[in-house]
């Protein structure tokens, strides 16, 4: 249907009003006259009842309201329905795009959702934590990015929030430096910064890596090999992720306008960080290492905080739930461990953050520590704690405490026979690494390997 304004349905319901209260003056005038006749009228129906059956009606068919109408109301609301669509047309000439406005919506809501079927878990994760925009294109602030890796679902909001460029440029003024960085930068942040997404995933392949692994991934950016990345050598992080999602069949991305990407003219706060408000200084291995620490140290602090509630331990139980809430157990195998782990322990003594950290640590070892117990067991047996810690000191150079080892056992040793089946331990602690971005399939033989394939089709 047109679209009618406003002022012209008032005017509409204004002249129907009046139009009816005429109408009902006129039935209330016939209907004095009639009653005048009433003796009359009754007579003549009692007559007509006796007589019914016998002689057929003689009453004249219905006259329908618009003909009982005098000629001037006729022309009235032949004037009144003209004027009405005239306005209509008239206007559908002059603003034809509010015509089209519920046709467009509907296309707009159904490319979008064919579009989200082409997004991987970590692009739709960004979509969902991002809360500002800039030109067109989605920003994460540092405090997006701590919730995205923590939190599940994002604060309510109404909508994101669009900077202007007075305000972006104001980011980039107080964006501290990288001599400032410590294990509070994010924090510190909060809402002021920009994170685009091939930024958000650089610092998620930082809260997996080893600290072996720091070294490879500085000399990957460091093109030239003088042991320095530049403003340029760290870009060349766009393109590779732009190609990946070009080899993943992402047209988007192809046509150069997709919103995840980074606009070249925006200095994000990371850039900033790293090479100066100006982009001009390059970024050395130490303050590199540096940085990728202190992130890893930040976000366990907030795991912890989240539980510890200002203590300087967390219980048992918490430490349990840290470690499960980002894996694919259903909510029994999820509220057997926990039951398992409360029945089992003798004393509460607690889980510190040092030893906390310590544990989340290792847990980027895995890959490391599944080839030690490969090459320790050989025939992929169950492991003791002791061989456990040996592996762990292995891989990291760090002794775990006893106690987190004799708790680790206690969640993950089913049968309560004091030995561990590691293979079924790493499959769900992939899962807590990755933080439920990426799932690894804990069969074997044929059917692990086509759920491994679908998998990775899928991400």
């Amino acid at each position: 249907m047109p679209y009618v304004p406003n002022y012209l349905l008032c005017f509409v319901l204004f002249v129907v009003k009046n139009f009816r209260l005429r109408l009902g003056h006129k039935r209330e005038t016939r209907s004095t006259k009639m009653g005048s006749r009433g003796g009359v009228s009754k007579l003549r129906n009692f007559s007509s009842y006796l007589s019914r059956g016998t002689t057929q009606s003689t009453l004249p068919p219905p006259v329908s309201r618009l003909e009982t109408l005098s000629g001037s109301s006729k022309g009235f609301i032949y004037a009144l329905a003209g004027f009405m669509g005239g306005s209509a047309f008239i206007y559908y000439l002059i603003n034809p795009e509010r015509m089209r406005l519920k046709k467009l919506q509907s296309i707009s809501e159904e490319q979008i959702d064919e579009r989200k079927k082409l997004l991987t878990p970590r692009e739709r994760r960004f979509i969902k934590f991002s809360s500002v925009e800039y030109k067109g294109r989605i920003y994460m602030t540092p405090q997006d990015f701590l919730e995205s890796v923590i939190e599940s679902e994002p604060k309510p909001r109404l909508k994101r929030r669009k900077l202007n460029s007075y305000e972006v440029d104001n980011i980039r003024v107080n964006t501290p430096t990288i001599k400032e960085n410590d294990c509070n930068l994010f924090r510190n942040c909060g809402g002021k910064g920009l994170i685009s997404y091939s930024e958000y995933l650089f610092l998620l392949t930082i809260l997996i890596k080893p600290t072996s692994g720091f070294r490879i991934a500085f000399s990957m950016l460091d093109q030239d090999g003088n042991h320095k990345i530049d403003k340029e050598e760290f870009k060349i992080l766009e393109t590779i992720f732009s190609c990946a999602s070009k080899e993943r069949g992402n047209t988007e991305h192809e046509t150069g306008d997709h919103y995840l990407q980074r606009d070249d003219e925006v200095d994000t706060s990371l850039l900033v960080h790293f090479f100066g408000k100006q982009g001009d200084m390059e970024l050395k291995y130490e303050d590199f290492f540096k940085f990728m620490d202190n992130l890893q140290t930040e976000v366990l602090h907030m795991e912890f905080g989240e539980f510890s509630k200002g203590s300087s331990v967390i219980s048992e139980l918490d430490f349990a739930r840290i470690l499960l809430r980002y894996t694919f157990l259903n909510s029994e195998d999820y509220d057997n461990i926990l039951n398992r782990l409360y029945g089992r322990l003798e004393e509460e003594r607690g889980i510190s953050f040092q030893e906390f950290k310590d544990f989340c640590q290792f847990l980027n070892n895995l890959d490391d520590f599944q080839i030690a117990m490969r090459m320790y067991t050989l025939a992929d047996k169950a492991i003791t704690q002791e061989e456990f810690g040996r592996a762990v000191y292995i891989c990291t150079g760090k002794q775990l405490s006893t106690h987190i080892i004799s708790v680790v056992f206690q969640i993950f040793d089913e049968d309560g026979d004091g030995l561990l089946s590691y293979q079924e331990f790493v499959a769900i602690m992939k899962d807590r690494v990755h933080r439920g971005l990426k799932s690894y399939s804990r069969q074997e033989g044929w059917e692990g390997f086509k759920h491994c394939i679908r998998q990775e089709m899928k991400s």
